[in-house]
């Protein structure tokens, strides 16, 4: 009876360290995957297309020192003739953590649906807080063109959402979102109102900076 004890011990030891060398056991990974831009590009909503707003994201997130990750901007895009690229469409599947391994959100559906999104968590690349609401500048308001759950706008869904794609400091609209979950009564993050335009002037007169979210899609 003691030596099938013995062997059944054995057995459970070698199991459990089995499962403690496994990849299962290692710590999550809370990498940055998540965060807003702490600059804008400057030219208001003329950010070069999807391509150049992917640029900015990688070059901010390298410079902050994230290695061998792929980043994209969450946007959308808008064409009269038929639906454009979708923001959740871009970003990959999650989890996405910020640059303080905050988890912000396990998949799609929660970055859409409960995010754990807030001033406190929505850090840009270096950890850093950014300003919102009761802030001097405010700079809350986060370009996104995209509607609540993610998705582009249908052609028949009139007006100007994207600032011509990304390609307009001039006329126009873009949707944004409010990084904080605040102003005007508005909550949401990626679908709060319109700006008074694309220019850098229109896009601060409504308490903005023409700042982006930015993802991992790896």
């Amino acid at each position: 009876m003691g030596i099938h004890k013995s062997i059944v011990t054995m057995s459970a030891a070698a199991g459990l360290a089995m499962i403690l060398g496994s990849p299962v056991a290692l710590a999550a990974d809370h990498s940055m995957g998540f965060f807003v831009t702490s600059v804008g590009m400057g030219d208001g909503a003329n950010l070069g297309g999807l391509a150049g707003a992917d640029a900015h994201c990688a070059k901010l997130a390298t410079a902050a020192g994230s290695k061998g990750r792929t980043w994209r901007a969450y946007l959308s895009t808008w064409f009269p003739d038929k639906r454009g690229t979708s923001a959740r469409d871009r970003i990959g599947k999650g989890p996405w953590h910020n640059a303080k391994g905050d988890l912000i959100a396990n998949d799609l559906d929660q970055l859409h649906i409960s995010p754990n999104l807030v001033k406190s968590t929505g850090l840009d690349e270096n950890g850093m807080l950014v300003k919102g609401r009761g802030d001097k500048p405010n700079e809350h308001d986060i370009l996104t063109g995209t509607k609540a759950d993610g998705t582009a706008y249908f052609p028949w869904e009139k007006g100007e959402h994207t600032c011509s794609n990304w390609t307009s400091n001039d006329k126009g609209s873009a949707m944004v979102g409010h990084h904080d979950r605040h102003g005007g009564g508005n909550t949401s993050w990626n679908t709060a109102h319109g700006t008074r335009g694309c220019s850098q002037k229109a896009l601060n007169s409504t308490g903005g900076a023409g700042l982006l979210y930015c993802f991992a899609a790896d």
